[in-house]
């Protein structure tokens, strides 16, 4: 059953190059309602955490380095089909076969600095939205 909220980030690099307000304007008119958004830091031990599951690959140290580098704007998105609806319009992880119009198409640098993170699956939206959010935040 699929649900219709997804959770996303805007990474260190989207924040830091002004891309903020450009980002959200495509997830307004691509039919997204914002639940709940902030602009905050992650520390060394939330994006651990946060990315645990890549803990065993080699990228993981510089993943997190990267993720606590500078400010993210955390976001729960809803709409109906929400997450198969923002992978499509965020793009593939690395922006070089992003298609034309995505977000990491316009906004990402490389795979590693790839402007936008976006839930996989709808159980993965609900974990992540509960780490960045209490249901108090969420409107």
């Amino acid at each position: 059953m699929t649900t219709n909220r997804t959770f996303t980030m805007l990474k260190p690099d989207a924040v830091k190059n002004g891309h903020i307000g450009a980002i959200l304007d495509k997830i307004s008119a691509a039919g997204f309602r914002i639940v709940a958004m902030k602009k905050t830091q992650m520390t060394v031990a939330d994006a651990a955490h946060f990315y645990a599951v890549h803990n065993e690959r080699p990228f993981f140290g510089e993943l997190v380095d990267f993720m606590t580098s500078g400010p993210i704007v955390a976001a729960i998105l809803e709409k109906d089909n929400a997450v198969e609806d923002f992978r499509a319009l965020i793009g593939a992880t690395n922006p070089a076969d992003a298609a034309e119009g995505t977000i990491r198409k316009m906004f990402a640098t490389s795979m590693g600095e790839n402007a936008v993170h976006g839930s996989d699956s709808d159980k993965n939206a609900a974990i992540e939205g509960a780490f960045h959010f209490s249901g108090r935040e969420m409107f």
